[in-house]
């Protein structure tokens, strides 16, 4: 009878996010030696690799790092996404997290299939991605990533779960003014997931479509002629007041905007990034 113990099958269970079958067969096969069961499970693993290519990831987590940048600071922002939350808050997984963060932090690409062409230790991204994919027994995806520069960035990372990793994650860049509110913008941003920064960054076709869906239906509910300019614009302002980051009423007052709160630091606000897992 294989040498190991209840012990040594929850620190492998934890060390590979395996299942307790697969875990007690490689410890069997292994004679007991927790190494060799680990290797036994990624061999599996990376058998299994192409099977679970159309598998849904959807579980995961976000990380950031900010680092020195031309001008000020640059903050990257990542998802990476596992089939399960069991495998999202494995220590292996939220490792190999923390390595896709520091080398898109380390590099100058702008999409997640170019940084997964990145060195990592000698190898590729893709490569470590497969081999922990292999350890784990899960799809893992490297989603996408976000750069964002300033002369100041805060990051804001929420747990939706105690639980879990963060679920999501603001980045925020500012002037040096703007610093002393940007987290509480970022987790403003959080919560309400503004769509463009001011209404300059709105496209002026979707402007123009939202104008002539407000005119269409003021006629249409048989607002009187005069009042129609009034009500359209009305109508214009609560699409940026839901849409447009500094148009929106603030989740710490509600009665000012979140313009209104950067103006009054005196700072301003100049981009901003944000991932929910899966979303």
């Amino acid at each position: 009878m294989a040498n190991y113990t209840a012990a040594d099958i929850k620190a492998l269970r934890e060390r590979t996010g395996a299942g307790m079958l697969d875990v007690k067969k490689a410890l069997d096969e292994a004679g007991g030696d927790s190494d060799k069961a680990l290797e036994l499970i990624r061999i599996k693993g990376l058998k299994g690799v192409s099977k679970r290519e159309d598998r849904a990831a959807s579980d995961g987590l976000v990380a950031s790092s900010i680092v020195a940048g031309e001008g000020g600071q640059r903050g990257v922002l990542v998802e990476v996404n596992s089939e399960t939350d069991f495998v999202a808050k494995n220590d292996t997984f939220v490792e190999l997290a923390d390595k896709v963060v520091t080398a898109a932090a380390g590099s100058e690409v702008t999409d997640a299939e170019a940084l997964l062409a990145e060195d990592v230790e000698g190898r590729t991204l893709r490569e470590l991605v497969d081999e922990t994919a292999a350890t784990l027994g899960e799809k893992l995806v490297v989603r996408r990533l976000a750069r964002v520069d300033g002369e100041v960035v805060t990051e804001y990372l929420h747990r939706t779960s105690k639980d879990l990793p963060p679920q999501v994650g603001v980045l925020v860049a500012s002037d040096g003014a703007g610093g002393a509110v940007a987290r509480d913008v970022a987790m403003h941003i959080a919560a309400y997931s503004p769509t463009y920064l001011s209404r300059d960054d709105v496209p002026a076709d979707l402007v123009s479509d939202e104008r002539r869906i407000a005119e269409e239906t003021a006629v249409a509910e048989g607002k009187p002629e005069r009042a129609l300019p009034k009500i359209i614009e009305g109508r214009l302002n609560g699409f940026f007041k839901e849409n447009v980051l500094l148009d929106q009423p603030f989740a710490k007052d509600p009665k000012q905007t979140v313009g209104q709160i950067v103006a009054d630091a005196g700072g301003t606000i100049t981009g901003y990034a944000r991932f929910r897992v899966g979303a």
